[in-house]
């Protein structure tokens, strides 16, 4: 088995027997993409919501809007299928400092999460499971073999998307 850790703001892409993981998902969201017909997903740590927020853009995986239509491309070139065929989950997106927030705001966690389902939205790709919100960390551990999720927390233990 290969495996890759994606670090934040970071990606990778990889086929069959390849486990992909990232560590410590706080208000960041893993996007994870899979491709059950071929086999091959895409796993993208994503910071923030938009490239608005900041002025440094040079990363397409720092931000949702960016991040999906990368990972497709990035799985396109390995031989994915279409969009319409892809299947997409969500982990993260955390509210870690609840207690520091506007009332009524969102925070940045529940901004990355509705900023990573419309760009999947816009990309044609389902959203099939999802572990997000909470005020707990998270590590996932993507595997490509099948498309299976691991979401692992000290908190709330293994949910298995």
């Amino acid at each position: 088995m290969t495996q890759v850790r994606v670090q934040v703001a970071d990606w990778a892409v990889g086929r069959g027997d390849t486990l992909i993981t990232t560590l410590g998902l706080g208000s960041c969201v893993a996007i994870t993409i899979h491709d059950p017909s071929t086999l091959i997903g895409g796993l993208a740590h994503v910071l923030l919501p938009a490239q608005a927020a900041t002025r440094a853009v040079a990363n397409p995986a720092k931000f949702a809007e960016s991040a999906v239509p990368m990972l497709i491309e990035e799985m396109a070139a390995l031989g994915a299928g279409p969009p319409s065929r892809l299947v997409a989950k969500l982990a993260g997106g955390a509210s870690m400092f609840a207690a520091l927030l506007q009332s009524g705001g969102l925070n940045v966690g529940e901004r990355n999460v509705v900023a990573a389902r419309a760009a999947l939205e816009r990309a044609g790709v389902r959203v099939a499971a999802e572990d997000t919100g909470g005020d707990h960390g998270r590590s996932i551990y993507f595997h490509v073999s099948d498309g299976r999720v691991e979401v692992r927390s000290l908190k709330r233990g293994t949910n298995v998307l």
